[in-house]
């Protein structure tokens, strides 16, 4: 398995490649932007790109979905209650931003525990909502892409359509529950562990 990081230069976001080396399968985690960074990456590795995976709906985290999706064919998944966010440019902020206003849907509407197979990968889903309604995390094996949910010392905001401070702590104690090994790979910034964030994130 290896996973790659291009960061989105006008918000500091964080598009994770997610690749099965046997298969060259893959998935992108997030493309708020840098399209044809994306695109140029897979092609020049010869990968397979299978899925767009979206942790939450924001404009800085799908504002390269449709362009990438319109090239590839790769199939969106995200979680159920983010529906609504996805279909509204206004709730999901990128009329704002500078990809213009997004909208769009999901092939594959996913729920918490739900899982899903990238090649010989095994992903599961869990439901991390606060940030947005409809905000999840991306495990697979000992590796989670955590969105905007939790940060390497701090976690994402809540004042924006749909967030929930009280449903961000639930979320919290649900992720520290996980086992400490676990590397956590967030929406923007550097990536941790879940130890070290149990440790030292006040917010943990």
């Amino acid at each position: 398995m290896i996973i790659d990081k291009i960061v989105e230069p006008y918000f500091g976001e964080n598009i994770y490649i997610l690749i099965d080396e046997e298969t060259k399968k893959c998935a992108v985690i997030d493309p708020g932007g840098a399209s044809e960074k994306v695109l140029n990456y897979i092609k020049k590795n010869s990968l397979d790109l299978e899925y767009i995976l979206l942790t939450h709906g924001h404009g800085d985290h799908i504002g390269a979905v449709n362009y990438i999706k319109s090239k590839t064919n790769a199939t969106i998944v995200a979680h159920s209650d983010e529906k609504e966010l996805l279909n509204d440019n206004r709730k999901n902020l990128s009329y704002s931003m500078h990809c213009g206003p997004q909208e769009l849907d999901a092939d594959i509407y996913v729920n918490d525990k739900d899982k899903l197979e990238l090649g010989n990968l095994k992903l599961s889903f869990i439901h991390t909502p606060g940030h947005t309604k409809g905000s999840m995390c991306i495990r697979v094996n000992d590796d989670m892409f955590t969105g905007d949910t939790l940060f390497a010392g701090s976690i994402g905001r809540t004042d924006f359509y749909s967030g929930d401070y009280k449903q961000i702590e639930k979320s919290l104690k649900k992720l520290s529950k996980f086992e400490d090994k676990v590397k956590i790979h967030p929406g923007h910034g550097p990536s941790s562990t879940l130890g070290i964030e149990k440790m030292s994130n006040p917010y943990m």
